[in-house]
Protein backbone atom coordinates (compact mmCIF):
# COMPACT_ATOMS: atom_id res chain seq x y z
CA UNK A 1 0.00 0.00 0.00
CA UNK A 2 2.86 2.37 0.92
CA UNK A 3 3.83 2.22 -3.08
CA UNK A 4 0.63 1.70 -4.45
CA UNK A 5 -1.24 4.56 -3.03
CA UNK A 6 1.46 7.77 -3.65
CA UNK A 7 1.38 6.21 -7.51
CA UNK A 8 -2.21 6.28 -7.80
CA UNK A 9 -2.01 9.86 -5.98
CA UNK A 10 0.34 10.48 -9.34
CA UNK A 11 -1.73 9.15 -11.63
CA UNK A 12 -4.80 11.24 -10.60
CA UNK A 13 -2.94 14.39 -10.31
CA UNK A 14 -2.30 14.02 -13.99
CA UNK A 15 -5.81 14.22 -15.21
CA UNK A 16 -7.97 16.81 -15.96
CA UNK A 17 -9.89 18.31 -13.21
CA UNK A 18 -12.90 18.16 -15.78
CA UNK A 19 -13.31 16.59 -18.86
CA UNK A 20 -15.09 18.41 -21.44
CA UNK A 21 -15.99 17.15 -25.11
CA UNK A 22 -15.81 19.30 -28.29
CA UNK A 23 -19.20 19.13 -29.69
CA UNK A 24 -19.16 22.01 -32.03
CA UNK A 25 -16.76 24.34 -33.61
CA UNK A 26 -16.82 26.93 -31.37
CA UNK A 27 -16.93 24.19 -28.75
CA UNK A 28 -19.53 22.99 -25.49
CA UNK A 29 -20.57 26.66 -24.96
CA UNK A 30 -20.63 27.90 -28.53
CA UNK A 31 -17.93 30.06 -27.60
CA UNK A 32 -14.43 29.12 -28.56
CA UNK A 33 -13.88 28.43 -24.66
CA UNK A 34 -14.00 24.81 -22.33
CA UNK A 35 -13.44 23.79 -18.97
CA UNK A 36 -10.98 21.60 -19.63
CA UNK A 37 -7.85 22.02 -17.62
CA UNK A 38 -3.84 20.51 -17.81
CA UNK A 39 -3.75 21.46 -21.32
CA UNK A 40 -0.08 21.10 -23.01
CA UNK A 41 1.67 24.72 -23.41
CA UNK A 42 4.97 22.90 -24.68
CA UNK A 43 5.55 20.10 -27.64
CA UNK A 44 6.68 19.49 -31.00
CA UNK A 45 5.69 17.57 -33.89
CA UNK A 46 7.08 14.86 -32.32
CA UNK A 47 7.19 15.24 -28.59
CA UNK A 48 4.11 15.38 -26.60
CA UNK A 49 2.07 13.75 -29.58
CA UNK A 50 0.10 10.93 -28.46
CA UNK A 51 -0.39 10.48 -31.99
CA UNK A 52 -0.77 11.63 -35.23
CA UNK A 53 -3.51 11.37 -38.89
CA UNK A 54 -2.29 11.56 -42.27
CA UNK A 55 -5.09 13.56 -43.95
CA UNK A 56 -5.51 13.49 -47.79
CA UNK A 57 -6.24 17.06 -48.56
CA UNK A 58 -6.15 20.60 -46.90
CA UNK A 59 -9.49 22.00 -45.20
CA UNK A 60 -10.86 24.72 -42.61
CA UNK A 61 -13.14 22.20 -40.74
CA UNK A 62 -12.37 22.13 -37.15
CA UNK A 63 -12.06 18.32 -35.82
CA UNK A 64 -15.34 17.57 -33.04
CA UNK A 65 -14.75 15.17 -30.29
CA UNK A 66 -17.33 12.86 -28.31
CA UNK A 67 -15.72 10.69 -25.84
CA UNK A 68 -13.66 8.09 -27.57
CA UNK A 69 -14.15 9.32 -30.96
CA UNK A 70 -12.81 12.35 -32.77
CA UNK A 71 -15.14 13.33 -36.20
CA UNK A 72 -13.44 15.49 -39.02
CA UNK A 73 -14.45 16.71 -42.60
CA UNK A 74 -12.39 16.34 -45.22
CA UNK A 75 -11.27 15.67 -49.01
CA UNK A 76 -8.82 14.10 -51.04
CA UNK A 77 -6.95 16.02 -53.20
CA UNK A 78 -5.59 13.45 -55.53
CA UNK A 79 -9.00 12.27 -56.57
CA UNK A 80 -11.22 15.23 -56.03
CA UNK A 81 -13.73 13.92 -53.17
CA UNK A 82 -15.28 14.80 -50.38
CA UNK A 83 -14.58 12.55 -47.02
CA UNK A 84 -16.27 12.06 -43.80
CA UNK A 85 -14.02 10.62 -40.94
CA UNK A 86 -13.89 9.02 -37.92
CA UNK A 87 -10.53 8.33 -35.35
CA UNK A 88 -10.22 6.43 -32.06
CA UNK A 89 -9.40 9.38 -29.49
CA UNK A 90 -6.99 6.82 -27.65
CA UNK A 91 -4.39 6.20 -30.65
CA UNK A 92 -5.64 8.02 -33.78
CA UNK A 93 -6.83 4.85 -35.35
CA UNK A 94 -9.33 5.44 -38.01
CA UNK A 95 -12.28 3.68 -37.28
CA UNK A 96 -14.27 4.96 -40.61
CA UNK A 97 -13.93 6.51 -43.89
CA UNK A 98 -16.67 7.49 -46.51
CA UNK A 99 -15.80 8.99 -49.74
CA UNK A 100 -19.03 11.39 -50.74
CA UNK A 101 -19.25 13.44 -53.60
CA UNK A 102 -16.82 14.26 -56.54
CA UNK A 103 -15.63 17.80 -56.74
CA UNK A 104 -14.16 19.97 -54.12
CA UNK A 105 -13.77 23.21 -54.63
CA UNK A 106 -14.87 26.24 -57.35
CA UNK A 107 -12.29 28.78 -56.58
CA UNK A 108 -8.90 29.35 -55.02
CA UNK A 109 -9.92 30.57 -51.88
CA UNK A 110 -11.29 27.41 -49.94
CA UNK A 111 -12.72 23.76 -50.73
CA UNK A 112 -16.35 22.38 -50.34
CA UNK A 113 -14.83 20.95 -46.72
CA UNK A 114 -14.61 24.32 -45.01
CA UNK A 115 -18.31 23.49 -42.42
CA UNK A 116 -16.83 21.95 -39.70
CA UNK A 117 -19.20 18.51 -38.52
CA UNK A 118 -21.68 19.07 -34.97
CA UNK A 119 -22.48 15.76 -32.80
CA UNK A 120 -24.94 15.27 -29.82
CA UNK A 121 -23.53 12.25 -28.80
CA UNK A 122 -25.56 9.95 -30.27
CA UNK A 123 -24.94 10.97 -34.36
CA UNK A 124 -22.86 13.13 -36.07
CA UNK A 125 -23.85 15.21 -39.15
CA UNK A 126 -21.63 16.93 -41.48
CA UNK A 127 -22.39 19.43 -43.86
CA UNK A 128 -20.34 20.40 -47.21
CA UNK A 129 -20.52 23.96 -49.34
CA UNK A 130 -21.87 22.01 -51.97
CA UNK A 131 -24.90 21.49 -50.35
CA UNK A 132 -24.69 18.05 -49.13
CA UNK A 133 -25.61 17.22 -45.78
CA UNK A 134 -25.25 13.51 -44.18
CA UNK A 135 -26.53 11.98 -40.95
CA UNK A 136 -24.49 9.19 -39.62
CA UNK A 137 -24.61 6.94 -36.34
CA UNK A 138 -21.54 6.55 -34.14
CA UNK A 139 -20.61 3.72 -36.23
CA UNK A 140 -20.34 5.37 -39.23
CA UNK A 141 -24.08 4.00 -40.37
CA UNK A 142 -25.57 6.50 -42.61
CA UNK A 143 -28.98 7.34 -41.37
CA UNK A 144 -29.92 9.91 -44.32
CA UNK A 145 -28.34 12.47 -46.74
CA UNK A 146 -29.80 15.18 -48.43
CA UNK A 147 -28.61 18.46 -50.60
CA UNK A 148 -29.87 21.71 -49.65
CA UNK A 149 -29.09 23.25 -52.85
CA UNK A 150 -31.00 20.67 -54.54
CA UNK A 151 -34.24 21.42 -52.40
CA UNK A 152 -33.87 25.26 -52.20
CA UNK A 153 -31.92 26.20 -54.89
CA UNK A 154 -27.89 27.39 -55.60
CA UNK A 155 -25.94 28.90 -53.06
CA UNK A 156 -25.57 32.24 -54.17
CA UNK A 157 -22.56 33.43 -53.36
CA UNK A 158 -19.03 35.26 -54.65
CA UNK A 159 -16.87 32.86 -53.14
CA UNK A 160 -17.63 29.27 -51.07
CA UNK A 161 -20.40 28.79 -48.80
CA UNK A 162 -18.80 27.67 -45.85
CA UNK A 163 -21.94 27.92 -42.84
CA UNK A 164 -21.01 24.89 -40.05
CA UNK A 165 -24.70 23.17 -38.50
CA UNK A 166 -25.41 24.29 -35.13
CA UNK A 167 -27.14 20.93 -32.82
CA UNK A 168 -29.52 23.07 -30.26
CA UNK A 169 -32.33 22.15 -28.66
CA UNK A 170 -33.42 19.42 -30.69
CA UNK A 171 -33.01 20.41 -34.13
CA UNK A 172 -30.48 20.93 -36.88
CA UNK A 173 -29.70 24.56 -37.91
CA UNK A 174 -28.41 25.49 -41.57
CA UNK A 175 -28.43 29.18 -42.17
CA UNK A 176 -27.83 30.68 -45.85
CA UNK A 177 -27.57 34.21 -45.85
CA UNK A 178 -27.21 35.13 -48.83
CA UNK A 179 -27.24 37.25 -52.34
CA UNK A 180 -31.10 38.36 -53.60
CA UNK A 181 -29.79 38.42 -57.48
CA UNK A 182 -27.14 35.54 -58.99
CA UNK A 183 -23.82 35.97 -58.76
CA UNK A 184 -21.39 33.97 -61.47
CA UNK A 185 -24.01 31.76 -62.36
CA UNK A 186 -24.82 31.20 -59.23
CA UNK A 187 -28.84 31.58 -57.52
CA UNK A 188 -31.93 31.97 -59.58
CA UNK A 189 -32.40 34.13 -62.63
CA UNK A 190 -36.41 33.97 -62.51
CA UNK A 191 -36.89 34.77 -59.08
CA UNK A 192 -35.24 36.51 -56.35
CA UNK A 193 -32.91 34.57 -53.77
CA UNK A 194 -34.24 34.23 -50.41
CA UNK A 195 -31.94 34.10 -46.95
CA UNK A 196 -33.08 31.66 -44.84
CA UNK A 197 -32.77 29.84 -41.70
CA UNK A 198 -33.48 26.29 -41.95
CA UNK A 199 -34.33 23.47 -38.68
CA UNK A 200 -34.29 20.06 -39.76
CA UNK A 201 -34.74 16.72 -37.92
CA UNK A 202 -31.94 15.76 -36.94
CA UNK A 203 -33.26 11.65 -36.77
CA UNK A 204 -34.80 12.03 -39.91
CA UNK A 205 -33.61 15.10 -42.00
CA UNK A 206 -36.88 16.33 -42.78
CA UNK A 207 -37.45 20.08 -42.67
CA UNK A 208 -39.39 21.44 -39.71
CA UNK A 209 -39.18 24.53 -41.13
CA UNK A 210 -37.58 27.31 -43.14
CA UNK A 211 -37.65 30.84 -41.53
CA UNK A 212 -36.79 33.95 -44.56
CA UNK A 213 -34.44 36.56 -43.06
CA UNK A 214 -34.83 39.84 -45.01
CA UNK A 215 -31.61 41.90 -45.42
CA UNK A 216 -31.21 45.54 -46.57
CA UNK A 217 -27.84 45.42 -47.05
CA UNK A 218 -26.36 45.40 -50.58
CA UNK A 219 -24.91 42.78 -53.50
CA UNK A 220 -21.71 41.63 -51.62
CA UNK A 221 -22.59 42.82 -48.06
CA UNK A 222 -26.24 40.34 -48.08
CA UNK A 223 -23.28 36.89 -48.09
CA UNK A 224 -22.86 35.50 -44.11
CA UNK A 225 -19.82 32.63 -43.94
CA UNK A 226 -21.13 32.75 -40.47
CA UNK A 227 -22.85 30.09 -38.05
CA UNK A 228 -25.91 30.26 -36.14
CA UNK A 229 -25.32 30.76 -32.45
CA UNK A 230 -27.71 29.68 -29.61
CA UNK A 231 -27.73 32.14 -26.48
CA UNK A 232 -29.56 30.51 -23.46
CA UNK A 233 -30.45 33.50 -21.19
CA UNK A 234 -32.60 36.81 -20.14
CA UNK A 235 -35.26 33.53 -19.27
CA UNK A 236 -35.35 32.56 -22.87
CA UNK A 237 -33.30 30.62 -25.87
CA UNK A 238 -32.17 32.02 -28.74
CA UNK A 239 -30.59 31.55 -32.30
CA UNK A 240 -27.99 34.27 -33.32
CA UNK A 241 -27.11 35.13 -36.96
CA UNK A 242 -25.15 38.03 -38.36
CA UNK A 243 -24.69 39.12 -41.67
CA UNK A 244 -26.58 40.99 -43.96
CA UNK A 245 -25.48 43.94 -42.04
CA UNK A 246 -27.71 42.50 -38.86
CA UNK A 247 -27.28 40.81 -35.96
CA UNK A 248 -30.57 39.13 -35.27
CA UNK A 249 -32.11 36.76 -32.39
CA UNK A 250 -34.53 33.63 -33.58
CA UNK A 251 -36.73 31.70 -31.64
CA UNK A 252 -35.11 28.26 -31.84
CA UNK A 253 -38.44 26.46 -31.89
CA UNK A 254 -40.21 28.51 -34.71
CA UNK A 255 -37.24 30.68 -36.66
CA UNK A 256 -39.44 33.63 -35.32
CA UNK A 257 -37.64 36.96 -35.42
CA UNK A 258 -37.58 38.09 -31.84
CA UNK A 259 -35.25 41.83 -32.43
CA UNK A 260 -32.86 42.80 -34.87
CA UNK A 261 -30.03 45.63 -35.02
CA UNK A 262 -29.29 46.52 -38.18
CA UNK A 263 -27.09 49.70 -37.83
CA UNK A 264 -24.02 47.54 -39.03
CA UNK A 265 -23.10 49.20 -42.47
CA UNK A 266 -25.35 52.39 -42.69
CA UNK A 267 -23.67 53.55 -45.60
CA UNK A 268 -24.43 50.49 -47.13
CA UNK A 269 -21.00 49.54 -48.51
CA UNK A 270 -21.70 46.85 -51.14
CA UNK A 271 -18.69 44.36 -50.40
CA UNK A 272 -19.08 43.87 -46.20
CA UNK A 273 -19.55 40.01 -46.79
CA UNK A 274 -19.76 39.05 -43.16
CA UNK A 275 -17.11 35.46 -41.66
CA UNK A 276 -17.50 35.77 -38.09
CA UNK A 277 -20.05 34.31 -36.36
CA UNK A 278 -21.50 35.91 -33.61
CA UNK A 279 -20.42 35.48 -29.87
CA UNK A 280 -22.33 36.16 -27.01
CA UNK A 281 -20.95 36.85 -22.99
CA UNK A 282 -21.18 39.53 -20.17
CA UNK A 283 -25.36 39.87 -21.14
CA UNK A 284 -24.63 41.44 -24.73
CA UNK A 285 -24.32 39.56 -28.19
CA UNK A 286 -21.32 40.43 -30.56
CA UNK A 287 -20.93 41.33 -34.19
CA UNK A 288 -17.85 41.86 -35.91
CA UNK A 289 -17.80 44.54 -38.85
CA UNK A 290 -15.58 43.39 -41.48
CA UNK A 291 -12.61 45.18 -43.09
CA UNK A 292 -11.66 46.86 -40.25
CA UNK A 293 -14.30 48.02 -39.31
CA UNK A 294 -15.79 48.05 -34.77
CA UNK A 295 -17.03 45.53 -33.19
CA UNK A 296 -20.52 45.78 -31.92
CA UNK A 297 -21.88 44.65 -28.47
CA UNK A 298 -25.76 44.62 -28.64
CA UNK A 299 -27.81 43.95 -25.26
CA UNK A 300 -29.16 41.01 -24.69
CA UNK A 301 -33.03 40.24 -23.58
CA UNK A 302 -34.56 43.17 -25.91
CA UNK A 303 -37.31 42.60 -28.53
CA UNK A 304 -38.16 44.19 -31.55
CA UNK A 305 -36.51 46.78 -34.09
CA UNK A 306 -33.13 48.24 -32.08
CA UNK A 307 -31.11 51.20 -32.31
CA UNK A 308 -27.74 52.34 -31.30
CA UNK A 309 -29.60 52.67 -27.82
CA UNK A 310 -29.31 49.55 -27.35
CA UNK A 311 -26.01 48.59 -28.07
CA UNK A 312 -23.67 48.11 -24.78
CA UNK A 313 -20.50 49.28 -26.30
CA UNK A 314 -18.49 49.54 -29.97
CA UNK A 315 -15.18 50.14 -30.02
CA UNK A 316 -15.27 52.55 -32.39
CA UNK A 317 -12.36 54.51 -32.00
CA UNK A 318 -10.25 51.51 -30.79
CA UNK A 319 -9.06 50.36 -34.51
CA UNK A 320 -7.07 47.44 -32.85
CA UNK A 321 -9.98 45.39 -31.56
CA UNK A 322 -11.91 44.24 -35.18
CA UNK A 323 -11.97 41.00 -36.96
CA UNK A 324 -12.50 40.45 -40.31
CA UNK A 325 -12.21 36.23 -40.34
CA UNK A 326 -11.90 35.02 -37.10
CA UNK A 327 -15.13 34.46 -34.44
CA UNK A 328 -13.77 35.67 -30.99
CA UNK A 329 -13.78 33.84 -28.09
CA UNK A 330 -15.83 34.07 -24.80
CA UNK A 331 -14.16 32.94 -21.73
CA UNK A 332 -13.51 33.96 -18.06
CA UNK A 333 -16.16 37.26 -18.30
CA UNK A 334 -14.35 38.68 -21.35
CA UNK A 335 -14.13 38.76 -25.49
CA UNK A 336 -10.75 37.19 -27.24
CA UNK A 337 -10.72 39.63 -29.97
CA UNK A 338 -8.05 38.59 -33.12
CA UNK A 339 -7.35 41.02 -35.48
CA UNK A 340 -6.58 39.00 -38.62
CA UNK A 341 -5.52 42.27 -40.83
CA UNK A 342 -4.05 44.27 -37.84
CA UNK A 343 -2.89 41.27 -36.59
CA UNK A 344 -2.96 41.63 -32.73
CA UNK A 345 -4.98 39.84 -30.43
CA UNK A 346 -7.22 42.03 -27.72
CA UNK A 347 -8.57 40.89 -24.58
CA UNK A 348 -11.59 43.07 -24.14
CA UNK A 349 -14.26 43.33 -21.61
CA UNK A 350 -17.81 41.66 -22.19
CA UNK A 351 -20.03 44.09 -19.87
CA UNK A 352 -18.40 47.14 -20.79
CA UNK A 353 -16.12 47.10 -23.96
CA UNK A 354 -12.58 47.77 -21.40
CA UNK A 355 -9.79 47.04 -23.34
CA UNK A 356 -7.71 44.91 -20.67
CA UNK A 357 -4.44 44.46 -23.04
CA UNK A 358 -3.38 44.19 -27.27
CA UNK A 359 -0.36 42.04 -27.82
CA UNK A 360 0.91 41.22 -31.40
CA UNK A 361 0.24 37.87 -32.68
CA UNK A 362 3.46 35.79 -33.45
CA UNK A 363 5.34 34.70 -36.53
CA UNK A 364 4.76 36.58 -39.85
CA UNK A 365 1.84 34.40 -41.65
CA UNK A 366 -1.90 35.63 -41.35
CA UNK A 367 -4.39 34.15 -38.91
CA UNK A 368 -8.16 33.31 -39.97
CA UNK A 369 -8.53 30.58 -37.08
CA UNK A 370 -10.70 31.74 -34.82
CA UNK A 371 -9.01 31.69 -31.21
CA UNK A 372 -9.58 28.53 -28.13
CA UNK A 373 -9.78 29.84 -24.85
CA UNK A 374 -8.93 27.24 -22.32
CA UNK A 375 -7.28 26.62 -19.03
CA UNK A 376 -6.18 30.30 -18.50
CA UNK A 377 -4.79 30.00 -22.03
CA UNK A 378 -5.16 31.38 -25.75
CA UNK A 379 -4.41 29.04 -28.64
CA UNK A 380 -4.20 30.37 -31.91
CA UNK A 381 -2.99 29.03 -35.37
CA UNK A 382 -2.16 30.60 -38.67
CA UNK A 383 -1.71 29.48 -42.21
CA UNK A 384 2.05 28.50 -41.83
CA UNK A 385 1.29 25.97 -38.62
CA UNK A 386 2.14 28.02 -36.14
CA UNK A 387 0.79 27.24 -32.90
CA UNK A 388 0.82 30.25 -30.17
CA UNK A 389 0.17 29.85 -26.84
CA UNK A 390 -0.44 32.95 -24.62
CA UNK A 391 -1.56 33.82 -21.60
CA UNK A 392 -4.85 34.90 -21.21
CA UNK A 393 -4.61 37.00 -18.30
CA UNK A 394 -1.45 38.95 -18.88
CA UNK A 395 -1.19 38.49 -22.83
CA UNK A 396 2.21 36.73 -22.68
CA UNK A 397 3.32 34.72 -25.33
CA UNK A 398 4.12 31.59 -23.67
CA UNK A 399 5.20 29.34 -26.60
CA UNK A 400 4.92 29.00 -30.27
CA UNK A 401 5.22 25.87 -32.34
CA UNK A 402 5.85 24.79 -35.77
CA UNK A 403 3.46 22.44 -36.57
CA UNK A 404 3.41 22.34 -40.57
CA UNK A 405 5.16 23.43 -43.72
CA UNK A 406 2.70 24.25 -46.10
CA UNK A 407 3.17 23.40 -49.57
CA UNK A 408 1.45 25.01 -52.28
CA UNK A 409 -1.45 26.84 -51.81
CA UNK A 410 -2.37 24.97 -49.27
CA UNK A 411 -2.55 27.20 -45.61
CA UNK A 412 -3.83 26.05 -42.25
CA UNK A 413 -7.16 27.52 -41.38
CA UNK A 414 -8.71 24.74 -38.83
CA UNK A 415 -8.88 26.01 -35.33
CA UNK A 416 -7.85 24.30 -32.26
CA UNK A 417 -9.83 22.18 -30.31
CA UNK A 418 -9.66 20.87 -26.78
CA UNK A 419 -11.30 17.82 -24.85
CA UNK A 420 -10.17 15.50 -22.21
CA UNK A 421 -6.94 17.36 -21.39
CA UNK A 422 -5.81 16.59 -25.26
CA UNK A 423 -5.63 19.12 -28.24
CA UNK A 424 -6.42 18.49 -31.48
CA UNK A 425 -4.79 20.67 -34.21
CA UNK A 426 -5.46 19.79 -37.77
CA UNK A 427 -3.07 21.15 -40.25
CA UNK A 428 -2.89 20.96 -44.14
CA UNK A 429 -2.10 16.80 -44.12
CA UNK A 430 -1.79 15.53 -40.47
CA UNK A 431 -4.67 15.52 -37.35
CA UNK A 432 -2.19 15.68 -34.27
CA UNK A 433 -3.67 14.25 -30.98
CA UNK A 434 -1.65 16.51 -28.30
CA UNK A 435 -1.16 15.94 -24.58
CA UNK A 436 0.83 16.49 -21.64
Amino acid sequence: MRMVLPFALFLLSALPLRAENWPHWRGPQFNGSTTETNLPTEWSRTEGIVWKAKLDGAAASTPIVWEDRVFLSGLDAENDTLQVMCFARGDGKLLWKHDLAKGTYQDDRSNFAAPSPVTDGKSVYFFFSNGDLIGYDLDGRRKWARNIQEDYGTFAFNWTFAASPTLFDGKLYIQVLQRDVPVRGRGFTDRENESYLLAIDPETGDTLWRHIRPSNAVAESREAFSTPIPLTGAGRNELLLSGGDALTGHDPATGKELWRWDNLNPVKISHWRLVPSPVAGGGVALICGPKKSPVFAVKCGLSGQLNDNDLAWSSEGVGDVSSDVPTPACYDGDFFILNDLRRVLSRVAAATGEVKWTVETPGGAKYEASPLAADGKIYLVNFQGEVSVIDARTGDLINTIEMDDPQGREVVRSSVAAAHGQLFIRTTRELYCVSK
